[in-house]
């Protein structure tokens, strides 16, 4: 298969529109963030949704929980290069300021906006102005009825049933414009809720972990959430709720689309290995020189870092371009065939000066310019040596395993 295809069916929805940025209905799935400003800093919001624009975010959350934020939000909204949805809890009225202000839709969450004449208002003028809302149910946050029909806890079912109850006030008004979100901190609950209401209904779906937590932790769980939904066929739109600079959270998702080939890559795709016994460099320190390198370089590349010539351009011959440590140099490669040798300290540069070539004019155009077969004689060289130095067992497993045997002989 591709790399980059589908392996996996999509779920079918409906679609809506955030702005101008397509939302369920077969499109890209897209990324979502939250600005961690006060929205009424104007000029310091702004600095933030930009930076999260650049680091992959589709669309932008903001909080507006009280009227200087609404007022922030009309000054925000157009200057945005982002659609922008207006976060509300508790204050109804709240919704109606972030409509006024022009924002491209909101979130409500029916566990603290649970007065039916309350509700309807903002969908009905949500309907006036063609803008959609999120249904965002929080498993911290249930109707305290809810908790009580479902044994004082927080139920797949009870999350379910708090999305469908808010649809059906929005149907009484004659409006459908919705996606919806059932998210929890607790991962398993979180997938099963998702599941049973991608059964319920065909609205367009926004997945999350609610309070991941910090970095790596929070990637982690995250990810083993979102991943599984999306890898099911679940999931219109993603947010990672994190605990650190929200510009993490936008990285973070547009990555996790891209390794699924739910989004076509626009940066390097970067692979290492994790080094062993056999390393002549520091791969670690090497690969995240790369990784920063190439941090805002649009060049959809896979490129790999190997810590050996014995292994590592066979493990790494599909990527477009890699390198390899050996004896203090680092051996070049394009889809897996030597090109050039380079000095340890000059690997990096390298690795981004023929990147920018191969992204600019193509492998065959950067494998012509050069003699594959000189190179692939010094790579051949490097790697007998280091065999004949370390052996081919470097970590020593063989002698560790006859050592286990002889302790049970």
């Amino acid at each position: 298969m591709d790399a980059g295809a589908v392996t996996f069916p999509r779920r079918t929805t409906r679609q809506i529109f955030v702005g101008k940025v397509p939302v369920g209905g077969g499109s890209p799935v897209t990324v979502q963030s939250m600005t961690t400003t006060k929205t009424a800093d104007v000029e310091g919001t702004l600095q933030q949704i930009y930076a999260l624009a650049a680091a992959g975010c589709d669309i932008v959350r903001c909080t507006c929980n009280e009227l200087e934020a609404a007022e922030g939000l009309a000054h925000i909204v157009p200057r945005s290069p982002i659609p922008v949805i207006a976060d509300i809890h508790h204050q109804y009225r709240m919704a109606l300021a972030a409509l006024d202000a022009g924002v491209h839709g909101l979130r409500l969450n029916p566990g603290n906006i649970r007065k039916p004449e309350h509700i309807k208002a903002v969908a009905s003028e949500a309907k006036d102005r063609n803008v959609p809302i999120r249904i965002g149910v929080n498993g911290g946050s249930l109707d305290p009825e809810l908790y009580d029909k479902y044994g004082g806890r927080v139920t797949p079912e009870a999350m379910v049933e708090s999305a469908l109850s808010e649809i059906a006030y929005f149907d009484e008004v004659g409006f459908d414009l919705v996606k919806i979100s059932v998210k929890a901190s607790n991962v398993p609950l979180m997938v099963e809720a998702y599941r049973q209401l991608a059964d319920a209904t065909d609205y367009p779906l926004h997945l999350g972990v609610t309070e991941a937590g910090p970095l790596p932790e929070g990637i982690v769980k995250a990810t083993a959430g979102i991943g599984a939904l999306l890898a099911e066929g679940i999931g219109d739109t993603i947010r990672y709720s994190l605990t650190a600079d929200p510009v993490e959270e936008a990285r973070a998702g547009k990555v996790l689309l891209e390794s699924l080939g739910l989004r076509e890559r626009t940066g390097v795709d970067l692979i290492a290995c994790p080094s062993c016994g056999r390393a002549e460099v520091d791969v670690i320190a090497v690969a995240n020189a790369a990784r920063d390198a190439f941090a805002d370089r649009e060049i959809p590349l896979q490129i790999a870092v190997m810590g050996c010539v014995v292994n590592g351009p066979g493990e790494a011959r599909d990527a477009d371009l890699g390198i390899a440590a050996g004896r203090h140099r680092g051996h070049l490669f394009v889809k897996g065939m030597n090109v050039a040798v380079v000095p340890e300290d000059e690997m990096v540069e390298t690795l981004v000066e023929w990147a920018e070539f191969i992204s600019e004019h193509g492998a065959e155009a950067a494998l012509a310019r050069v003699d594959t077969e000189k190179a692939a004689r010094e790579a051949e060289k490097d790697r007998l040596a280091l065999l004949d130095e370390q052996g081919a067992d470097a970590n020593a497993s063989e002698q560790r395993v006859e050592l286990l045997n002889q302790r049970f002989d």
